[in-house]
């Protein structure tokens, strides 16, 4: 297949460019001002269009939270085990939630995707296509990272079991990393004696990649407090982290630049509903991004719809994000918050084909998402 003739917003280049686009099995094979077709090849004229990667939402619960079913679509949370560590995000995803279908008209064509902020530790977020009927043929990396929660959600969740407290819910987080780190340190000493290896333990296995430094922490903070609480425990035990929501990080944008850590902002079209969002506003992106923060923008689906990630994306413009960092924040910069910017996130060689074609800046509310690809296969349109 070859797409000629498009205005192309690749997501490395701050300036866009007018050229072609040839897909080969699935990946991009070239990205040209000119290609000449192949004999047979598809051609399709995107004049007057443009062209985008898939949109990549780096903190969603699409396909865990279903569409329009209530209390029996709710697989995103379990409610009776305040540290969860053990459980996969891939296990409760359904291919068959409508909203799905709705993200893929909006241009979003990758999600990360798993628990969601009752527990302490929740279990682990994967990345995945938002096309498919079975999430094995889906996802592209099943474990990207273990989501850990502070602030209100696991003090209220967990109210009567044990957790009132946000020192308690630190404590908690604390203890299961001490504990997996002895674990870990217990069966490397073991070698390949099983008599002396202790004795298994699932949840303790799970923490093994964070500690190792395979996979990060996925930390919702929302507070300013709750986000250097966040920083702290990591640095305390010298595991990776992205912080998620970073709602006050406008407050203390130096602190969160200076740990290093990525930023997924965001639910922020919405009413704040708890206390910890009385600071929210589309101003965050833009001051972290100034400052030097990695940030992707996220819609904590179904929090907001997964097709309006790109309006969030333009509200956060309106704000006075720059264009360009606002485009990276939906492409290039959550794919590599996720660790698959190796295959998604920008227009680039050797990458999935997953391109976006629109009549207009698909940050704006007029603008209508025409065609969709996802591994160079036309799934809208």
């Amino acid at each position: 297949m070859l797409i000629q003739n498009g205005l192309i917003f690749d997501a490395v280049h701050p300036q866009p460019w007018k050229g072609d686009i040839s897909i080969q099995n699935g990946v991009i094979a070239a990205l040209a001002p000119h290609l000449s077709p192949a004999p047979g090849e598809e051609v399709i004229d995107a004049s007057g269009q443009r062209v985008y990667p898939g949109f990549v939402d780096a903190h969603s619960h699409l396909g865990l939270d279903n569409y329009g079913m209530g209390y029996e679509g709710q697989d995103y949370n379990e409610m009776g085990d305040m540290v969860a560590a053990q459980l996969r995000g891939i296990d409760s995803f359904n291919p068959q939630d409508k909203a799905i279908h709705m993200a893929l008209s909006g241009g979003v064509t990758t999600v990360g995707a798993g628990p969601g902020s009752a527990n302490v530790l929740g279990g682990t977020f994967m990345a995945v296509k938002t096309w498919g009927n079975c999430v094995d043929d889906m996802v592209i990396k099943a474990e990207v990272a273990m989501k850990c929660a502070f602030g209100e959600n696991p003090k209220r969740c967990y109210r009567d079991k044990g957790d009132s407290a946000r020192m308690t819910t630190a404590a908690k987080l604390r203890e299961m990393l001490f504990k997996a780190r002895d674990y870990m340190a217990r069966k490397e000493a073991a070698g390949d004696n099983p008599l002396k290896k202790p004795a298994f333990d699932m949840k303790l296995e799970a923490l093994i990649p964070v500690l190792k430094g395979e996979m990060p922490l996925k930390a919702h903070a929302h507070r300013a407090d709750d986000i250097c609480t966040a920083i702290r425990i990591a640095r305390e035990f010298g595991v990776k982290m992205t912080l998620e929501h970073c709602t006050e990080g406008h407050l203390i944008p130096d602190i969160v630049a200076r740990s290093g850590f990525p930023a997924a902002v965001g639910p922020t079209l919405t009413n704040a509903s708890k206390i910890e969002l009385t600071n929210k506003t589309f101003d965050t992106p833009g001051v972290l991004a100034s400052a030097g923060v990695q940030v992707s923008i996220i819609t904590d689906a179904p929090v907001i719809p997964q097709q309006y990630l790109p309006l969030c994306a333009g509200l956060a413009v309106k704000a006075g994000m720059d264009p360009f960092q606002a485009l990276q924040a939906i492409t290039l910069n959550p794919a590599r918050h996720l660790g698959v910017a190796d295959r998604v996130g920008s227009l680039e060689v050797g990458k999935d084909a997953d391109v976006v074609l629109c009549d207009g800046d698909p940050m704006v509310s007029d603008t209508h998402v025409l065609t969709v690809f996802v591994n160079g296969r036309q799934v809208v349109g």
